[in-house]
């Protein structure tokens, strides 16, 4: 199983390279302590914080992602607009914030919170596990993504009914039916009920 330097690691400030760790969490998402981010997605998977993060523009229309090919883990499938981990200690919305910035060159607008979903997504390709309580968000975007081609090999904006198409025909991942149903509420919200969410 390829790790890249993306998702195994990170060098420090002083030039170390040090594993990427993630905050551990009971079911009520209290944390408990780290565990590296391979090892918690490793068979059975340790329960760790984790975001999805869901843009729309102005019209209404969903901005997905196609993760990169390289990625460990799920590479290459469609995904929503941006998701990951909080480093230990660091708030979900500012992490989500974070790395919307970091994969696709845009900084969101109106982020707001949609709730939590906890869920348990193998993925059967790689062997991996999700094991996940996950914050989620909603907000707006109204540049164009500049997507870092380490992290996204593709984007694209979908209506309702184009996403149902392309569900139905393109990989997605494990996670994604589970958090953008969990997260419904708050999209019918932000969009309005003319954009079919």
């Amino acid at each position: 199983m390829p790790i890249t330097p993306a998702t195994a690691t990170h060098t420090s400030s002083n030039g170390t390279v040090e594993p990427i760790l993630l905050e551990l969490v009971d079911e009520d998402g209290t944390t408990i302590g780290t565990a590296e981010k391979l090892a918690a997605h490793q068979a059975p998977g340790q329960l760790h914080r984790a975001f999805s993060v869901f843009l729309f523009d102005e019209q209404g229309r969903l901005l997905l992602q196609q993760r990169a090919h390289g990625k460990y883990h799920s590479p290459g499938v469609w995904s929503n607009t941006c998701c990951g981990h909080p480093s230990p200690g660091e708030a979900p919305f500012a992490a989500a914030a974070r790395r919307t910035f970091e994969e696709l060159g845009v900084s969101p607008t109106l982020l707001a919170e949609a709730g939590t979903v906890r869920y348990n997504h193998p993925d059967p390709d790689s062997g991996l596990v999700e094991q996940e309580y996950n914050h989620l968000f909603v907000g707006m975007v109204q540049s164009v993504p500049r997507p870092d081609p380490e992290e996204v090999a593709s984007t694209a904006f979908v209506t309702a009914a184009e996403l149902a198409e392309r569900h139905a025909a393109d990989p997605f991942s494990a996670w994604f039916t589970t958090v953008l149903d969990a997260a419904r509420p708050a999209v019918r919200e932000l969009t309005g009920p003319s954009a079919g969410w």
